[in-house]
């Protein structure tokens, strides 16, 4: 029996020696667990080695769809034809099925011999789908991290508050307040400690000051040994996340670094996290990339038919969080869509520079400005008028039809002609003079009004009175009839005149 086994360098055959033991598949294992049992059961009888990288691309790509290669069909010609009698054995069920042979299970024992040379193993590690894997984990222990650190300071800084309680409002900065912790001690120690290698020198006075007249309880040595060990702890967890940031912010900078520019070290790694690897992030749009993290407020809006998230984890990116609340769902929007062209261009190109992502961002940052330009523009009363400055306003005139060169004929309208009949009488009748005496006082507004609708009566008598005059005088001109009826006219507004006055004097004399 014959024994097909592929791997990295090339493909090898194997001559089964002795048959009898590989019916015993529970413990077949054990005889391959060194080389001296090994060649007492399979003897390599030839190796195809692949002459250049092209060829073992070839190969393995061929190995992976189940098909047959170029330099397996050789192989197989030259050795396996030789021996036509014998069977042929194989790891690879697709490839079995092919090249329809018996007893698989033998080149499973064999494969799993020679793993370190196998090309599933090769797969597994330079596959790009599983580089990312590190940037997954790492970001996952960074948040446990973060949560655990945040309950052990809570819980020192509550334990060691029964005995020194002033410490915890002196002293604000965990990893500062856990150092000077662990140095002192009891408080009664403060006064003889040196403290300037954690705090400076003015917060070293305060905490001085405060253990002496300090109102906490007395606690044993037992107690503060374990407050210190939990300082210790704090103190260490601290290091280490420290260290596991700097290492995943390389890691970002080698695998997604134009991400890592558009929106930070932190928020990209989260991303990816969320969506399983960088290869499923590429495959998102722009737009759930954008509410990436919400995905229970989208719902929840979309059944309660309210308005949708405007962002989800790119809400902590650095771009939107310097922006106003008012422009936040636009630079969102915008920092996503060219988030969306970093993801592929990480995850599909070959470059790994940062150039397109530097780019992108330096865009977003103008109109970033522009934006917040525009709204204190709004507020200014400057700001308005070269606002309105900027605007074009286009105004077509409109011109109308003249329809009076159409006709040479002269044509007076007959407003003209009343207009001109006024202005006669106008210039025709003589302005008197009144004379306001000094004795005089305002007269009731109901005479006023009287007085108003007598003379206004007179004017259209008389107006009345010259136009039918006028009218005959057109046809029978006599002159000495118009003065006549002029002189008339001017007589009865003399005699009203006249009335007025002797109204007026009758008054002051029954006033006096």
């Amino acid at each position: 029996m014959l024994v097909l086994f592929e791997t990295a360098a090339g493909y090898a055959i194997f001559k089964v020696l002795d048959e009898s033991k590989l019916q015993q598949v529970d413990s077949l294992y054990k005889e391959f667990e060194t080389p001296e049992k090994a060649n007492k059961i399979v003897k390599l009888k030839h190796f195809e080695k692949f002459q250049d990288t092209t060829e073992a691309l070839a190969a393995a790509t061929a190995l992976i769809e189940g098909k047959i290669g170029k330099s397996l069909k050789k192989v197989l010609k030259k050795v396996v034809a030789k021996d036509a009698h014998e069977q042929l054995a194989i790891s690879d069920a697709k490839l079995g099925g092919v090249i329809k042979c018996v007893n698989q299970f033998i080149g499973v024992c064999v494969f799993s011999f020679f793993s370190f040379f196998s090309l599933s193993r090769y797969k597994l590690k330079f596959s790009p789908d599983k580089v990312d894997t590190m940037i997954v984990q790492a970001i996952s222990l960074l948040d446990d991290l973060d949560k655990e650190l945040n309950n052990y300071i809570m819980r020192c800084r509550e334990w060691y508050g029964w005995h020194f309680p002033e410490i915890g409002k002196i002293i604000t900065d965990n990893l500062a307040y856990c150092k000077t912790v662990r140095k002192i001690g009891d408080r009664t120690n403060v006064a003889g400690s040196d403290l300037s290698e954690t705090i400076p020198e003015e917060i070293e006075a305060e905490v001085k000051l405060a253990a002496e007249i300090s109102m906490g309880t007395e606690v044993s040595e037992q107690d503060i040994s374990n407050i210190r060990h939990l300082c210790d702890q704090v103190i260490e967890i601290s290091e280490y996340r420290a260290q596991l940031y700097d290492y995943l912010k390389n890691r970002m900078m080698a695998i997604a670094p134009n991400l890592t520019v558009m929106v930070g070290e932190l928020v990209g790694a989260r991303l990816i996290s969320h969506a399983g690897s960088l290869l499923n992030l590429a495959k998102h749009p722009a737009s759930t990339v954008q509410i990436l993290g919400a995905e229970k407020a989208l719902f929840r809006a979309l059944k309660t038919r309210k308005d949708t998230p405007k962002y989800g984890l790119i809400y902590h990116a650095s771009l939107v969080g310097q922006t106003t609340a008012k422009n936040k769902g636009k630079i969102s929007r915008m920092l996503a869509a060219k988030s969306a062209l970093a993801i592929r261009y990480d995850a599909l190109g070959e470059d790994t520079n940062a150039e397109m992502g530097a780019e992108n961002r330096a865009k977003l940052e103008a109109r970033l400005r522009q934006l917040e330009e525009k709204g204190i523009r709004r507020i200014s009363g400057t700001g308005k008028a070269m606002a309105k400055a900027d605007k074009y306003q286009h105004k077509s005139e409109v011109r109308m039809y003249d329809p009076s060169g159409d006709s040479t004929i002269p044509s007076t309208s007959k407003k003209r002609k009343f207009e001109e009949v006024e202005a006669e009488e106008e210039a025709e009748e003589p302005v008197t003079p009144v004379v306001k005496s000094k004795k005089a006082k305002k007269e009731t507004v109901t005479e006023v009004k009287e007085e108003e609708a007598e003379t206004s009566a007179a004017a259209e008598e008389a107006s009345k009175k010259k136009k039918k005059k006028k009218k005959k005088a057109e046809a029978e001109p006599e002159e000495p009839k118009e003065e006549e009826e002029e002189v008339a006219v001017t007589e009865s507004s003399e005699k009203k005149k006249k009335k007025k006055k002797k109204k007026v004097k009758e008054e002051e004399e029954e006033e006096d």
